[in-house]
């Protein structure tokens, strides 16, 4: 097996975040060899915050999220997204995480879009997109407003993830009066994205299965046709998140369950709401 066959066999190894991570370290490598050369070549893929200048490059509101010309910018959000994604691949399935990461940076450069055009006074002018934070935005904020009380672990002492995302939402409500206030609505954009995604699929709804159908069309275009003329009909099968409605409801049952009984454990049974003691007196049945 040749070097690059190998390289195929371990990219296709790799679950889609890491190879997102993947793609985000090739263009920065690139980056680095072609910019001092064609200095112009990424301005057709930043994110301007002129109007005017998206609307004949719409396809920048997606692609700034692949670029980064710092080198620690772009490791602390790779790292970020691994871990996210070791978290986020244990209970969901890979459709959705590029659903909500790709949503966030969507959603985080229409709130830097907002911010500069509606409040340009308050703005800089001429300033640009990059990076991936939106994207990584969403996944922090969907699964610490998913599961709060989920635990991470920092050197000899675990933190709730909760904790880290409100300081994450706090630094860049902060930062919206600092050097990189474009940064900082980016950031709040893809927060608010995952907040909202993760509130609704509580209540059985996935908000962004349409774009997922969406994105399957745009890929579609892409590949070989190499179907056949005859049909295959399958019966419709209702799905939230990737599981059917009555895997869905186990698994939002469990994830309350388990909240419940480590608040137990930490509190004791007498700490419990009765709605609580309700839920679990139902779930013991």
């Amino acid at each position: 097996m040749s070097q690059i066959d190998q390289l195929k066999y371990k990219y296709a190894r790799l679950n889609v975040l890491e190879k997102v991570i993947v793609i985000n370290v090739i263009i920065f490598l690139l980056a680095l060899i072609l910019n001092p050369i064609v200095p112009s070549v990424f301005k057709w893929l930043r994110l301007q915050s002129d109007f005017y200048d998206v609307l004949y490059k719409p396809w920048t509101i997606f692609t700034y999220g692949f670029v980064h010309f710092g080198l620690f910018h772009m490791i602390f959000n790779m790292l970020w997204l691994y871990l996210l994604g070791r978290i986020f691949m244990n209970l969901f399935n890979p459709k959705m995480a590029l659903n909500i990461y790709f949503l966030g940076i969507i959603v985080g450069g229409l709130a830097f879009l907002f911010g500069y055009n509606v409040f340009s006074s308050f703005f800089s002018a001429n300033a640009y997109l990059i990076g991936a934070s939106g994207g990584v935005s969403a996944l922090l904020i969907f699964i610490s407003a998913y599961l709060p009380d989920k635990n991470i672990r920092f050197f000899t002492f675990n933190l709730k993830l909760w904790w880290i995302a409100v300081a994450f939402v706090a630094f860049d409500i902060i930062g919206l009066f600092g050097s990189n206030a474009g940064g900082s609505l980016a950031h709040l954009g893809g927060a608010l994205l995952g907040f909202v995604y993760a509130k609704q699929l509580e209540k059985g709804n996935d908000i962004g299965a349409g774009f997922g159908r969406f994105m399957d069309n745009i890929a579609s275009w892409f590949k070989p046709n190499n179907k056949s003329n005859l049909k295959t009909v399958h019966k419709r099968k209702s799905k939230v998140a990737g599981y059917d409605k009555k895997e869905f409801n186990e698994l939002n049952t469990q994830k309350k369950i388990d909240t419940i009984l480590d608040k137990i454990s930490k509190s004791g049974y007498d700490s419990l709401t009765k709605e609580e003691k309700d839920f679990l007196f139902r779930a013991g049945k």
